[in-house]
């Protein structure tokens, strides 16, 4: 026998005892799909606005289409789907990526970088066949900021003017507003859920600042302050006439509050109060983006972004059908029998626990490239159930194979594992409002007390290297703070320095929190252990399925965190703009006004070095105080059977299924 096959023997025994038990559950015969692969995990949503990780991410490039997509540098395609170019990879098996025409066929940028015009597609069209126009965009970018929708990913739709300020109800005196009342509100709606009113924001009653008792916890005080703000009455000049509006349940006795009014427009106070739901800046005239008509997009970027089109690129950018949206709310309009997409596919079924089933979509504008006919997406757990399916033929891509066995897979004759690196890092986030972590020493420590490089080379074992930064090595003019190396010593002395070293039980016990997975698993096991040999601190084990995870990720209900970043667009600021001061992918409970300055300063800087050395002095904070622990830099552990072609190892690790192809 083959050493490769012996190897791979007990892996295929286990896989025929589970075909055979899926086959023993399965809904009755499925023809297999023309191409398979490993998903991960379970996805949580296909809704643009509400997804978050790279499960997701797979499934919803093949679903919508933004105005831009990523393509590989020098790969073309005749109408036919025939290859013109073949691109060539760099010295590490990469290959460049860059953003190209999708729904907007071409793009004209304003001198200052601040304007983008897109052209959309005459030959674009949504999924159930009606027309696709550019005002899809700006009803889809608004669902996305509006405060209802909740989107962690809203922000990054504030390059645009205005967006930030839609997002966060930010109002100003004499500004344009839009105030959403509740008197129709619609089930699984998220907006608008009843009638929109506008005007001009005149004044705003406020009612007499909450007193806090001496001994009230920073809990009890937010939640006061928050409904003070609730009470608070806006004056809204709506067709000549001073209307009243607020959020508070009760407003009873607010003639009493005091009023702040524009300069030159005191009024009489009205003797009624609106309730109403949100009262937000005008979108129309707040936010830098226009539909002037069915095929010209116009956006306006609160500042030159030289990472804009890769964004476009980007799911919480893709647009959404309204109507199939009001028409069966959130979350039903995600169901298969529901959804109206944009995308190169369809959504066909979904079997939860088993797969997804994708279809092409034959009204896409360029379906004539499009050569995979069928794909299943399965979303099971289990690395070693994928590398058994795999071996066996049943899957052609598997994202992540076991690193036990990735010295017998590397010695593979068909050469389909191997791995080339990726700018994507692993890390442990910390929720900076637990003890012990909220102590900066006790971070400190915990970083210096992990051997990384055991971990590189004992546990994951596929050419993974150590981190000390945030930002992986890759980003050309990029250069990363570090971290302090792996010391022991250097680690009990920072202990020390704790506020919690002279406490008479030691340090509080910690929790690894990991989402399910066996290399997840096994590296925490390793860190828990060297936390408690180098430093004396205990530190508990335990694992979640995805979707409870990202919850107890996103409601900071934990102590330190597994996480992993897989960059949204090439360039460092996708790293770096999520640890501003309560930023939506935070979830440390940390923020410093330095850094988020140090961030401000970067995005709003037309020079590219002096951005770039913006960028880099805020990194040099999040290293120093570490609300993150970086563990290593990923390469890629995928397995993808030769006999598919389109598939470019890449440093953001994309591989959109409109790529592909079949050569037995």
């Amino acid at each position: 026998m083959h050493p490769t096959l012996r190897n791979a023997f007990p892996y295929v025994a286990l896989v025929v005892l589970m075909s055979a038990l899926v086959w023993a559950v399965s809904f009755g015969t499925l023809p297999p799909a023309d191409f398979s692969f490993h998903n991960g995990d379970e996805i949580k949503t296909v809704d643009p606005s509400k997804a978050t990780g790279q499960p997701e991410h797979r499934v919803m490039t093949s679903l919508f289409e933004g105005l831009y997509r990523e393509w590989p540098l020098g790969y073309e395609l005749d109408e036919e789907g025939n290859v013109l170019n073949a691109p060539e990879p760099d010295e590490n098996g990469n290959y460049p990526l860059d953003a190209a025409p999708g729904v907007a066929e071409s793009v004209d940028i304003s001198e200052d970088g601040r304007v983008y015009t897109f052209h959309i597609r005459e030959a674009a069209k949504w999924s159930d066949g009606s027309k696709f126009t550019a005002d899809d965009f700006v009803w889809s970018w608004r669902r996305t900021l509006h405060p209802e929708t909740a989107s962690q990913y809203a922000y990054q739709l504030w390059y645009l003017k205005g967006a930030k300020k839609y997002t966060t109800s930010t109002v100003t005196l004499g500004g344009l507003i839009e105030v959403e009342l509740s008197d129709r509100l619609r089930v699984g709606q998220l907006f608008p859920r009843g009638t929109i009113r506008r005007g001009k924001l005149l004044g705003i009653a406020r009612p007499p600042e909450p007193q806090h008792a001496p001994d009230a916890s920073d809990e009890d005080k937010a939640e006061a302050e928050s409904e003070w703000q609730e009470r608070s009455v806006y004056l809204v000049e709506e067709n000549s006439k001073v209307v009243a509006f607020s959020k508070g349940e009760s407003t009873s006795g607010w003639s009493n509050f005091k009023v702040d009014w524009l300069a030159g427009s005191a009024r009489d106070l009205p003797s009624e109060v609106v309730n109403c739901l949100h009262v937000l800046p005008d979108f129309e005239a707040t936010v830098g983006v226009k539909a002037p008509d069915d095929k010209t997009l116009v956006v306006t970027l609160q500042n030159r972004t030289p990472f804009f089109l890769h964004l476009t690129t980007f799911y919480p950018l893709f647009p959404m059908n309204r109507k199939c949206i009001e028409t069966h709310g959130t979350p039903a309009w995600t169901k298969p029998e529901n959804i109206v997409s944009n995308g190169t596919y369809n959504l066909e079924f979904r079997r939860f626990r088993d797969r997804l089933r994708l279809v092409k979509n034959p009204l896409h504008w360029s379906h004539k490239q499009v050569k995979l006919e069928t794909v299943d997406v399965f979303g099971f757990k289990s690395e070693t159930t994928a590398l058994n399916m795999y071996l066996t033929g049943q899957l052609d891509w598997i994202t992540d194979a076991p690193s036990t066995v990735i010295p017998q897979l590397m010695a593979r004759k068909e050469r389909d594992y191997v791995p080339t690196p990726l700018l994507i890092i692993y890390f442990y986030r910390i929720n900076v409002t637990r003890a012990p972590c909220d102590d900066i020493h006790v971070r400190r420590a915990l970083n210096m007390a992990i051997d990384k490089q055991l971990i590189c080379d004992k546990v994951t074992q596929a050419g993974q290297q150590p981190a000390r930064s945030l930002v992986p090595p890759g980003l050309p003019g990029y250069r990363s703070p570090l971290c302090e190396p792996f010391d022991p010593v250097a680690a009990r002395e920072e202990l020390k320095k704790s506020k919690y070293a002279n406490l008479p039980g030691g340090i509080p016990k910690v929790e690894i929190l990991y989402n399910t997975n066996e290399n997840h698993r096994a590296i925490a096991e390793v860190i828990q252990q060297q936390w408690k040999n180098n430093l004396g601190i205990d530190a508990e084990l335990k694992n979640s399925e995805w979707t409870t995870y990202l919850s107890s990720i996103h409601s900071q209900e934990y102590s330190i965190a597994r996480a992993g970043w897989v960059p949204d667009y090439p360039d460092a600021n996708t790293f770096i703009d999520m640890w501003v001061t309560g930023g939506e992918n935070n979830e440390t409970g940390w923020g410093n006004p330095d850094y988020d300055a140090f961030v401000k300063k970067a995005a709003e800087e037309p020079g590219l070095d002096r951005r770039l050395r913006w960028m880099e002095q805020a990194e040099e904070i999040l290293m120093a105080e570490l609300p993150i622990i970086p563990i290593y830099y990923y390469v890629s552990k995928g397995m993808v059977s030769p006999r598919v072609k389109g598939f470019f190892p890449n440093v953001q690790d994309q591989h959109p299924l409109y790529w592909m192809r079949i050569e037995d």
